[in-house]
C-alpha cells in the first residue's frame, strides 16, 4: 500500500487532501500550511528550509500517512478493494474513499459541527492561497486546480469520488485500474462506512497524542 501511494503521490500529490486539513485543528495556520505542503516537500533540505512551525505540519503529515498505513481497519479496507480488483492501488482508493465519507459526513467527523463544509473549504482555500508563492511549485500549480474547481466541496459526492480517482488514473502512470475505484468503493459502502467510522477516531487520538 505504502510503495503505490507514494507512486502515487510523485504525481499527483496528497490524494487524501479533505483528511489532512481536517486533523490539522483550527488554531495553527502554520501547522496547517505544513501538513498540506508536505507530501511535496522531499528531503531533509527542504524540510529545513521552512520555519520550525512549519515543519511541525510536515511531520503530522507523515504520523497520520504512517498511523493510516499500518492501520488494522485501514488494511481491512484495502484488502477488499484489492479483492474488488485494484490491486496496490487500493490504498490509493482507500484513501479518496475515506474522504468521501469524511466529507459526506463532515458535521459528524469536523472538529467544529457547526462549520458546514462548503465553508470550510473555502477557509482552507484561503489560508492557503495567502502563502501560495511557498509551496513547492508542482503543488501550486495542483493547488490552483483544486481551489477552482472545488475538490474539497466535491468529496461529499459519488461522482467526486469517480473523478478525483479517474483523475489519477489518468494522470499516474499505471494506475488505470483506479478508473474502477470509486465503483469498488461504493459497491459495497456499508463495509467501508463502518470502517471509517471505526478508525477516524483514532487517526484523531493518534494526532492528538502528538501534539
Amino acid at each position: 500500500m505504502a510503495c503505490a501511494k507514494r507512486s502515487a503521490h510523485y504525481y499527483f500529490p496528497l490524494v487524501n487532501f479533505l483528511a489532512h486539513l481536517v486533523l490539522s485543528g483550527p488554531d495553527d495556520a502554520d501547522r496547517l500550511f505544513g501538513n498540506f505542503a508536505a507530501e511535496a516537500v522531499r528531503g531533509r533540505a527542504a524540510v529545513a528550509a521552512y520555519p520550525p512551525a512549519v515543519q511541525r505540519g510536515i511531520r503530522l503529515h507523515r504520523l497520520i500517512d504512517s498511523f493510516t498505513d499500518a492501520h488494522p481497519v485501514v488494511r481491512r479496507s484495502t484488502a477488499r478493494l484489492r479483492a474488488a480488483g485494484l490491486g496496490k492501488w487500493a490504498g490509493v482508493a482507500a484513501d479518496v474513499g475515506y474522504d468521501h465519507l469524511l466529507a459526506r459526513d463532515f458535521a459528524r467527523y469536523h472538529y467544529n459541527p457547526a462549520e458546514p463544509l462548503p465553508a470550510f473549504a473555502q477557509r482552507m482555500y484561503a489560508l492557503i492561497e495567502d502563502r501560495r508563492a511557498e509551496l513547492p511549485e508542482r503543488l501550486q500549480h495542483m493547488f490552483e486546480h483544486m481551489r477552482q474547481h472545488d475538490w474539497l466541496t466535491g468529496y461529499a459526492y459519488p461522482l467526486g469520488l469517480e473523478r478525483s480517482l479517474l483523475g489519477l488514473s489518468r494522470r499516474v502512470p499505471g494506475a488505470a485500474v483506479l478508473a474502477t475505484g470509486a465503483a469498488a468503493f461504493l459497491t459495497e459502502l456499508p463495509a467501508y462506512e463502518a470502517d471509517f467510522a471505526e478508525f477516524w477516531p483514532e487517526l484523531q487520538a493518534a494526532v492528538q497524542a502528538a501534539d
